[in-house]
């Protein structure tokens, strides 16, 4: 199984903290953004006897106003169409162990979450990855690319948009393309696109879901986690139009019993939230993303393309290595009383010696403290030892 690339440093900021560095956490997609009220209300007003199991689907209701939800948004699908999960990560899990045997093969546009390596590890999978490109911005690799990873062994293509780690969003041209590879070998879709709402600069996000001519083959992951801010709520979603596939799935919701009925309760009641809340949030998010991105690019040999969604971004530093830049950052530096965590991103690639100057950063502080965080990064690549001239000779190309 393996390690985190999110967390693995945990242990150095920790200490970092107890010398009394203030550490601005850029490592982890946990917003401060607040929860939606009706969600926190229906917990604090929860009048419960019992905490009862629910269905191993879901509670009904959820299931019926979660489908209401998704035909708001121009995504048809029915309740029966949806399985309720403990988290997206369980769903993937879940569509992994029904569509796929021990040893098959998945195929991921890279860098990726890296925590789809370990559920298809729990699954018995092997991950076969197709490069994309930070100097495109993350753009879907070539259809060729694909076309040359696919063998007899491979079920499925895995994505995620918008993008995590590199906040990329794919078009409906790139997803058509992806839909021909699909259809033309007989695989399942599997699109995470848990960070819908947030997408930037008059972007549109367009659902595998509404992809023509594969219905039997897309399946979709959710989650409430980043939308409404949720992430200790650990409620997903499974969604597909294959029949078979729900019914299989199911099976492996039933051993688990079911998903957690409390953040059941919230996530019903989340639906609720005014379409404000999310104007808001993403007007914020833009703010955030644009301080982060700009500065960063503003930094002497560093690049860092703009995302379109999300709240992440993948940058290049001019650095011998990205996750001994990262080390150091947290035992050796400080500005002002302050220094910075992030995510290696060697850890969000599956091919080895890839990423090694890059990192993932998650914008999600607020705006002062991400200038602080950018202004830390400036003067700790002034003095860090391992800071490379030919790098930065590239990037500045």
């Amino acid at each position: 199984m393996p390690e985190s690339p999110i967390r693995k440093l945990v242990p150095y900021a920790e200490k970092a903290k107890a010398s009394g560095k203030v550490v601005y956490h850029l490592n982890i997609g946990q917003p401060d953004i607040e929860t939606p009220e009706v969600a926190l209300n229906a917990i604090r007003n929860m009048d419960r006897k019992v905490i009862e199991y629910s269905h191993s689907a879901g509670f009904e209701s959820y299931r019926k106003k979660l489908a209401a939800y998704y035909k708001s948004i121009h995504i048809d699908v029915e309740a029966e169409d949806i399985i309720i999960t403990t988290g997206g990560s369980e769903a993937l899990t879940f569509g992994f162990l029904t569509t796929c045997n021990p040893d098959d093969e998945v195929i991921i546009p890279e860098p990726f979450y890296a925590n789809y390596n370990g559920f298809a590890v729990a699954a018995g999978l092997n991950v076969v990855p197709v490069t994309a490109n930070i100097e495109d911005g993350f753009a879907l690799p070539p259809v060729e690319e694909f076309e040359k990873k696919i063998t007899s062994k491979t079920k499925a293509i895995v994505i995620c948009n918008p993008g995590n780690p590199t906040g990329y969003l794919y078009s409906k041209e790139e997803l058509e393309k992806l839909r021909d590879i699909v259809k033309k070998h007989d695989l399942f879709l599997f699109a995470d696109e848990v960070y819908r709402e947030f997408c930037y600069d008059g972007a549109q996000p367009f659902s595998v879901m509404n992809l023509e001519g594969i219905d039997q083959n897309v399946i979709l992951i959710d989650s409430v986690s980043k939308r409404y801010s949720m992430c200790g709520a650990r409620i997903g979603c499974l969604i597909s139009r294959n029949k078979e596939v729900m019914s299989s799935a199911l099976k492996f919701g039933q051993a688990r019993l079911s998903p957690p009925t409390v953040d059941q309760i919230a996530a019903e009641a989340a639906l609720d939230t005014p379409a404000s809340y999310f104007d808001d949030v993403v007007s914020e998010y833009v703010e955030r993303r644009n301080i982060m991105v700009d500065g960063l690019n503003s930094i002497p040999g560093v690049f860092c393309p703009k995302p379109s969604g999300a709240f992440y971004c993948v940058a290049k530093f001019p650095v011998d290595n990205a996750e001994r830049f990262c080390q150091w950052l947290l035992e050796d530096f400080e500005f002002e009383g302050a220094t910075v965590m992030m995510a290696p991103a060697n850890g969000f690639y599956s091919t080895k010696g890839l990423g090694e100057q890059e990192v993932r950063i998650a914008y999600v502080l607020n705006q002062d403290s991400l200038k602080k965080a950018v202004k830390c990064l400036e003067e700790a690549l002034k003095v860090y030892p391992g800071r490379t001239v030919e790098s930065s000779k590239v990037m500045s190309a």
